[in-house]
């Protein structure tokens, strides 16, 4: 059962007393060979577990920065079938990091669930974000999903009410994923006074790890959402460093590590941060 790889990993942090950093990479950009190679550096950067768009033309939950990579991923000939194949080759040297694909409806109904679930459990990934699915409708592909061993992350966002959220949660699995604004992704900025309450009422309501993205761009507001969430979710920072990179002609896959590097030490450090000033206060 592949999703077993998201229940340890988050088995492993709660031992360690910390959250999760997860980046979001868009597969393909700015092509498939860079892409690979940020791919496979992510958790040496200290990604505890990625999130895999595959990109579409039409991507209406995101904002300018992750729209413009999609658009440079599917200007290279980056597909659903590529993506898969990216993970597959990602799986040669890492067994242990979870991916989650990330994308939208389209290109599994032209696929079929059951073709995709066998042949995304099959290439390695372990669960999947479908942003344009909404729960109730979301039974054929959680079927699909689950009887290969993956898991469906459906979103709740600051407008599920706890009627909502028992629908969201009644098939999602491995950990939810809490949206931190209303809107698209890369426009606003996360609130963590205000996320909180809003990630305990989703932990309560699925019984699982909660992850926060959309609007945590810099290292400072990770850390702030990392001490509430037991995940933090970071793309169109990620996304715009490939943009700028190229644009300078620069090394892309360098100037993205490092971002996540930075990102992912003010992760793994928030809530010791947070338990010192803690004891200093009391002291």
């Amino acid at each position: 059962m592949t999703t077993a790889r998201i229940d340890a990993r988050f088995a492993a942090l709660r031992a360690e007393g910390r959250a999760a950093f997860i980046p979001y990479v868009m597969a393909g950009d700015p092509d498939y060979a860079t892409s690979l190679t940020i791919l496979k550096g992510l958790p040496g950067a200290g990604a505890d577990l990625i999130e895999l768009g595959f990109p579409f033309s039409d991507p209406m939950a995101e904002g300018p920065p992750i729209q413009r990579a999609a658009l440079r991923a599917l200007s290279k000939g980056m597909t659903l079938t590529k993506t898969l194949q990216m993970v597959a080759e990602f799986r040669e040297t890492d067994q242990d990091t979870p991916i989650v694909l990330m994308g939208y409806a389209n290109p599994l109904v032209t696929r079929g669930f059951a073709t995709f679930a066998r042949d995304a459990a099959a290439a390695g990934a372990d669960g999947l974000i479908v942003v344009d699915i909404p729960p109730e409708e979301a039974d054929p592909l959680a079927d699909a999903l689950e009887a290969q061993g993956l898991s469906l992350l459906l979103l709740s966002t600051p407008t599920s009410d706890d009627a909502r959220l028992k629908v969201i949660q009644r098939r999602t699995s491995g950990f939810a994923y809490y949206v931190s604004v209303a809107g698209v992704t890369g426009v606003k900025e996360a609130n963590a006074q205000a996320v909180a309450p809003a990630v305990e009422r989703v932990r309560k309501a699925s019984g699982l790890p909660v992850a926060v993205g959309f609007g945590i761009r810099t290292p400072e507001r990770a850390a702030e959402i990392a001490r509430v969430a037991d995940g933090a979710v970071v793309g169109s920072a990620l996304v715009d460093e490939v943009a700028e990179a190229v644009d300078m002609n620069e090394d892309v896959t360098l100037r993205v590590l490092s971002k996540v590097e930075s990102l992912a030490k003010a992760v793994r450090s928030a809530r010791l941060a947070s338990a010192g000033t803690g004891n200093a206060a009391r002291a």
